[in-house]
């Protein structure tokens, strides 16, 4: 029985629409929490600190964020993918639209429940827009520059950046809770499923043919902190492969 090869616009297109759906869902993933009220992610309990400090939507907050996070990279010199800049704007857009849909939610009962469809929406839109394979998020772009300029574990960084975060929304007002300890605690189990599911050709994200560089590109997995450090040529980091 012959295989056909998938055709390299159906597959460009797959991914693209993987990176899309999956930006979105994220955005209405960190709605969900919101909505819940019982603590948010990490970033997104700075995002709600910094909205109720300044008046502007969560999701805007998120966007200026991304956009502030992006120029880091200039110093550490990261390269950004269409993956990245799109993080920027299409979770923030994603997360405010989702919360004009929404209405509050009261009651123990189903807040536990959107919390928890909070977590799992994360989770599956981690998988569909790192399988994509476009470049990471402003966020986790900083993490590992920071850790190929730093030379410092990526679970030190991540961590170190995190409690910074963290510890800094809930200050201006941002909301902690179970919903923190949740997403801490599946985020990373959840990833990895996705992860797989959603390869494509059955390559995992980060995958690069050999023999491909002059430039570090680190891709984080999300099972357990660390990264994979593969070679990519500057034109890889931006265009699909």
């Amino acid at each position: 029985m012959s295989i056909t090869p998938v055709p390299r616009g159906a597959h460009l297109t797959r991914r693209l629409i993987q990176l899309y759906v999956g930006l979105t869902l994220y955005g209405a993933s960190s709605a969900l929490l919101v909505r819940a009220g019982l603590g948010l992610e990490p970033w997104g309990v700075l995002h709600q600190g910094l909205a109720e400090r300044t008046g502007l939507s969560i999701g805007v907050v998120s966007i200026i964020v991304g956009a502030a996070v992006l120029l880091l990279w200039i110093p550490i010199r990261q390269r950004p993918g269409l993956g990245t800049v799109s993080n920027v704007f299409a979770i923030g857009i994603a997360m405010d639209g989702t919360l004009a849909l929404v209405p509050d939610v009261h009651g123990l009962a189903a807040e536990i429940a959107v919390m928890v469809a909070g977590v799992v929406v994360n989770g599956v839109a981690t998988g569909l827009y790192i399988a994509a394979r476009f470049g990471p998020g402003p966020r986790d772009g900083l993490m590992t520059g920071l850790h190929l300029r730093t030379g410092r574990s990526i679970r030190l960084v991540r961590t170190l950046i995190e409690v910074a975060v963290v510890a800094t929304g809930f200050v201006l007002g941002g909301s902690l809770g179970a919903g923190t300890v949740l997403y801490a605690l599946a985020i990373g189990p959840l990833a990895q499923f996705f992860l797989r599911f959603f390869a494509i050709d059955g390559k995992p994200a980060g995958e690069t043919a050999a023999g491909a560089a002059d430039e570090a590109a680190v891709v984080p997995t999300p099972d357990n902190g660390d990264t994979t450090v593969t070679a990519r040529t500057p034109k890889q980091a931006i265009l699909p492969q």
